[in-house]
This record gives structure tokens, C-alpha cells and sequence, in this order.
């Protein structure tokens, strides 16, 4: 079980006694490993002593910084034991009650369930967002997801051994894990309200999520660039040639000329877009080869003996 936490100090209280009765009714074997992503509250002192409460069941790793959920459950997944991983969010939106739903697909056969939720209780704008954001996301990446920002869900351990694997250093685990997978499926899972605290992804940082899930599993955004460059300028030559028909047959007139200004700022616009999504890509080129670690464990707590 991993869980990834940042400024959660509010809901951790309420979090393991839910969690630990649902673990102990699977009749399985199980670890809780938590990972304080350079959380400035008192989330680390918990954590801590959910592992004094909790000898052998309760880890926890303390990262050096905030590095962002993905990392943080990259660096879980480096450590992780089970032959099964689950993640889950601290913040309760996605009741820890759910975690069998996903266990019964793993034990089907299926290698990577994701879960879906059902009947989300946010915001309307973050309902519209994230729905038009799932489908641009498929149809440029081509994955079958229809949630991408459940983060309940689990992952047999050959696709965490091949994730481990992986150096990119800015990653989006469920996509990752869908392209590694060979029997992925999902299941509806139910969703409530944050009963305390905020969320940690303002609209900056949903965009910048989703921006770097576009450009890391696909060429399609380059693509579809070139090709409106080259309709734009077949457009451009083409009016061209009507602007010099119409002189020849009209005459030298100034009509148009606020018209040649829209059609000015129009491709300016689309060439500032185009250099953007290239400088996405160079981006993340020049973050490759820099080759700085994606995350950075301080201290574990509760360690299993060597």
C-alpha cells in the first residue's frame, strides 16, 4: 500500500483507522508505506507515529523536498515488497472501503486496475476540466483511460519492477503503467468530498500535470502543428495570389488592411503556439540530460531488517 502525502494533517488522523481494518479483512499480507513529499505541517510527527503504533505494518519515507506525487510514489515503488501495490490518495476523496474492488481484478488475471470515480463530489469547473481533459488527453496519446486523475489504484509487481526500470525523470504513472501493461482494466470506485484541508493541485499545476503527460507519451502535439503550419501557409499563398489577381483587375486600393492585420496576428499567434509545444519537448530534453535525481529519501522510518 502506497500513499503518498503533502500537508495532510488534517485527515491523517481519520485515515489509518479506516485503512488498517480494510487491510486486515483481505486475509493477506500486507505494509503501509508512506511517503512525506517535504510536507510544512505536522504530517511527518504523524507518520511517525502511526510507525510506533504500528511496528512491521507502518513505513515511512521522508523525501529531502516536495518533488510532486509522482515521484514520490516512484520512490515508494523502489522500496515497495508486495507482489501487488496499491496506491491512494491521503485525503480520504477516495475511501480506503474500495481497495477490495481493486485486489478482486488483480486476483482475475488483470495486471494494472484503475479505479474510476463515480458520482465525483468537486467542483463543477474541475468536473468540466478534468473530462475535457481525459479526452484530449486519449486522443493524443492514444491510451484507453478513462480517469486519469484516480490515483486509487493497483499495479501487479511485474509493471512496478518495469516503472522502476524507467529514468525518465518527469512521468505520469498511470499512463506509464498502462503502456507497460498487458491485461489492464478499470472499476468504478466511489469519491467524496475532502472533509479537510485543500487540494495541492491549483490550475497551474493541473495544466502543467497534463502537459507533461501529452508531450512524454506522444508526437502528437508536434504533429498536428506542422500540419496547420503548412495549411496556414497554403492559405497564405493562396490569398497572396487573390491579393495580386485583385490588383491587376482592380487597381491599387487600401481596403483590407485591418483584415491583413487579423490574418497577421492569427499566424503570429499560431507560430508563438508552435514554438511553446517545441520548447515543451526541449524542455524536457535539457531536464534528461541533466540527469538530477527524480527524488531524494532523507530518512526511512520503520525499515524492514536487511
Amino acid at each position: 500500500m502506497v500513499i503518498p502525502v503533502f500537508n495532510e494533517e488534517e485527515n491523517l488522523p481519520a485515515l489509518l483507522p479506516r485503512l488498517l481494518p480494510v487491510l486486515d479483512g483481505l486475509g493477506r499480507p500486507y505494509e503501509v508505506l508512506f511517503v512525506d513529499d517535504g510536507s510544512r505541517d505536522e504530517s511527518l510527527p504523524i507518520l511517525r507515529s502511526f510507525v510506533d503504533a504500528h511496528p512491521g505494518r507502518v513505513r515511512v519515507l521522508e523525501l529531502s523536498r516536495n518533488f510532486g506525487q509522482h515521484p514520490a510514489i516512484l520512490a515508494a515503488f523502489q522500496r515497495a515488497r508486495g507482489k501487488v501495490v496499491v496506491t491512494l490518495d491521503a485525503d480520504l476523496q477516495n475511501p480506503p472501503e474500495e481497495i477490495p474492488k481493486l485486489l478482486a481484478r488483480i486476483d482475475e488475471g488483470y495486471d494494472v486496475v484503475g479505479g474510476v470515480r463515480l458520482r465525483r463530489r468537486d467542483s463543477w469547473f474541475r468536473r468540466a476540466a478534468s473530462r475535457l481533459v481525459n479526452r484530449v488527453t486519449g486522443a493524443i496519446t492514444g491510451m484507453r483511460l478513462s480517469d486519469y486523475g484516480c490515483m486509487l489504484r493497483a499495479y501487479s509487481r511485474d509493471v512496478v519492477n518495469e516503472i522502476n526500470a524507467c529514468e525518465e525523470n518527469a512521468t505520469f504513472i498511470p499512463a506509464l503503467a498502462q503502456s507497460f501493461s498487458r491485461r489492464p482494466t478499470e472499476v468504478e470506485v466511489r469519491h467524496a468530498e475532502r472533509a479537510a484541508g485543500t487540494s495541492k493541485y491549483s490550475l497551474y499545476r493541473l495544466v502543467r500535470l497534463n502537459f507533461d503527460l501529452m508531450t512524454g507519451f506522444s508526437l502528437v502535439p508536434l504533429q498536428i502543428f506542422t500540419l496547420f503550419g503548412f495549411v496556414v501557409a497554403a492559405g497564405g499563398v493562396g490569398f497572396g495570389v487573390f491579393l495580386m489577381i485583385r490588383r491587376l483587375i482592380v487597381g491599387a486600393e487600401v481596403e483590407g488592411v485591418f483584415t491583413l492585420f487579423a490574418i497577421l496576428f492569427t499566424v503570429i499567434g499560431v507560430l508563438l503556439a508552435g514554438l511553446g509545444i517545441v520548447g515543451e519537448y526541449i524542455g524536457r530534453i535539457y531536464q534528461e540530460v541533466r540527469r538530477r535525481p527524480r527524488f531524494s529519501v532523507r530518512r526511512e522510518y520503520g525499515a524492514p531488517a536487511a
